[in-house]
């Protein structure tokens, strides 16, 4: 006998609409995920999931809503009486569930770590030099890691993957889906942003005095960044000067100049120069953030703030430059001269000041507490759709892919979490996500050795 949809009700076990037998949750899942999760083909039959409550992000929740997910895009939203659902469709009943948005992490290590005490597994960061901006993430991004179903397992979708911090300029991030055959399927974005740190940290000063070595103070940090975007200034003129004269052999019949010599270091600060993609500029102390900010401003630089946790005397400041922050981890004990929730109202305080903020966890390992960092906030004066904006809609804005992530509208990627609570609450257990519409396996390095030794 086929089976057509999934009815849940609060107060009885699960069952196949139209069939007599009981049968649980978990194993109606897995049918799910057997049927439509196969890595690398298109999603080719129609999911919806029908009954639940809607949290779209961008036009409210919609009680007793559906949501219809085809060819891994969003096909229909709205409420139950409203949408037609496909006749080749499969129709989950999501009764008594919360439907949102796959959430958006906006700086991880997932995939350049896998065991933090062991060296063979760790590409966190180039240690080489203070400035190396051709470094990319992408090229050491690791698809097979483990921590990245854990992530998946509390309803992240997506990551921005950062170097770890110890250089000023220590490579560039990959924007990345949590699902995919290889790490070409789950690269998104190559190379979508770059930090810059400035936090003092990257100093060159461990060891005692005679072990220092340039730059070992903020201001030979400052002007190490300095010289490295004027000589990239400088580069990027003698290219546009060289195809200029290219052109002009061409049309002349002349003999074609000679190239400049390439400099990948300085190549990969130009697209920055020009504005077309973002800075993560790191401060933690008001003083360097001001410094960062007059650096980034010289040379008229497109970025974001980050790691200013510590900056509470010049919120107004932050706030006039109109620039998103990422926040985070929440959990971050406060200085010795701070009060006790200054890191933990930092998102509120920021909010009240019309800056957009977006969470991150800084870790490979505990992705998986995004969302909970999220309700910390709450209770900290954040508003709850703002909170759940800072790691769906506003991630998706600031990371630029808001016309595919971010929220339960049409034409987006189906990347759809299936929750039987609250999206921030830590009470909640997410009990399907869908990436790309394709049902992903609920189970990870832990989960498995839990159902082991626990027999």
């Amino acid at each position: 006998m086929q089976c057509s949809a999934i009815s849940r009700q609060p107060s009885a076990k699960p069952v196949w609409s139209g069939h007599s037998c009981p049968l649980p949750l978990t194993l109606v899942l897995i049918f799910v995920f057997s049927t439509f999760s196969t890595f690398g083909f298109t999603q080719d039959k129609p999911i919806a999931l029908k009954g639940g409550k809607l949290l779209t992000v961008t036009h409210g929740a919609i009680e007793n809503g559906v949501i219809v997910m085809q060819g891994g895009k969003i096909t229909a939203v709205g409420a139950a009486s409203s949408v037609n659902i496909p006749s080749s469709a499969q129709v989950i009943d999501a009764t008594g569930m919360t439907i949102y948005p796959g959430l958006i992490d906006s700086e991880t290590q997932l995939g350049l770590t896998e065991i933090s005490a062991e060296n063979m597994t760790n590409d966190l960061v180039e240690l080489s030099d203070e400035i190396m901006p051709h470094m990319h993430t992408a090229e050491a991004f690791h698809a097979e890691s483990a921590l990245i179903p854990v992530a998946r397992l509390n309803g992240i979708t997506n990551a921005v993957v950062a170097p770890e911090g110890g250089d000023t300029l220590p490579g560039q991030d990959s924007f990345i889906q949590l699902a995919g055959a290889n790490a070409t399927e789950m690269l998104l974005i190559r190379d979508n942003a770059m930090p810059l740190n400035f936090t003092g940290d990257e100093r060159r000063n461990k060891g005692g005095f005679d072990k220092r070595k340039f730059p070992s103070t903020r201001m030979g940090l400052a002007t190490q960044l300095r010289q490295a975007f004027i000589d990239a200034q400088d580069y990027k003129s003698k290219l546009t000067d060289y195809e200029r004269k290219k052109a002009d052999a061409a049309q002349n019949k002349k003999p074609e100049p000679l190239a400049p010599k390439r400099d990948l270091k300085l190549e990969a600060l130009i697209p920055y120069l020009e504005g077309k993609k973002t800075i993560v500029l790191a401060a933690e102390s008001p003083s360097d953030l001001q410094t960062a900010v007059s650096l980034a401003n010289e040379f008229k630089l497109k970025f974001v703030l980050n790691h200013i946790a510590h900056s509470q005397p010049v919120l107004d400041y932050v706030a006039s430059l109109k620039v998103p922050v990422i926040v985070g981890p929440i959990y971050e004990a406060p200085k010795e001269d701070e009060r006790y929730d200054t890191v933990y109202s930092l998102p509120a305080q920021l909010y009240k000041r019309g800056v957009k903020i977006v969470f991150a966890s800084y870790s490979a390992h505990n992705v998986r507490n995004l969302p909970d960092q999220a309700g910390f906030a709450i209770a900290f004066g954040l508003p709850y759709d703002e909170a759940l904006k800072a790691i769906t809609l506003n991630a998706a804005e600031v990371w630029g892919v808001a016309d595919q992530l971010g929220s339960l509208d049409v034409g987006k990627t189906a990347n759809v979490v299936m929750a039987n609570g609250d999206p921030l609450d830590v009470k909640t257990d997410v009990k399907q996500v869908f990436i790309q519409g394709r049902a992903i396996p609920m189970t990870s390095r832990q989960t498995q050795l839990r159902d082991e030794y626990s027999k």
